[in-house]
């Protein structure tokens, strides 16, 4: 089984969809076009083990699982999440928004503040 992202005039994810290499060669499934294989293991442009944090060295499809409201760059051949916040920055490498700020590396929670453009703790 493959995943594919089925994408709209504009190249934005509607939908993720698992389906068998040979029903997908049948012709019997919609415009061919439309779908664009993605993997489920890839995050910012590694391979990762299945469920797992840990990197394989397997080859990284597109740098990132599409989702829905992802945009397919067909130049870049990548799916690029929905930009969070207007002041981050896409890492060309990753293909993953950046907020101008690192987060904080402690044990506590952030959320990020548009506003300040900061890291707020969540003290709740």
């Amino acid at each position: 089984m493959s995943h594919f992202a089925e994408i709209d005039k504009d190249g934005i994810v509607q939908r993720v969809l698992v389906i068998e290499q040979d029903i997908l060669n049948s012709g019997n499934w919609g415009d061919p076009n439309n779908l664009i294989k993605t993997s489920y293991n890839t995050r910012g442009g590694i391979h990762y083990a299945p469920n797992s944090n840990d990197a394989d060295g397997g080859v990284a499809l597109r740098k990132n699982y599409a989702g829905i409201g992802y945009k397919y760059d067909k130049e870049k051949d990548v799916f690029i999440p929905p930009q969070p916040y207007a002041s981050w920055t896409l890492n060309e490498s990753t293909c993953l928004w950046e907020a101008p700020v690192a987060y904080p590396n402690d044990e506590k929670y952030y959320k990020w503040n548009e506003e300040t453009t900061s890291w707020d703790e969540i003290t709740e």
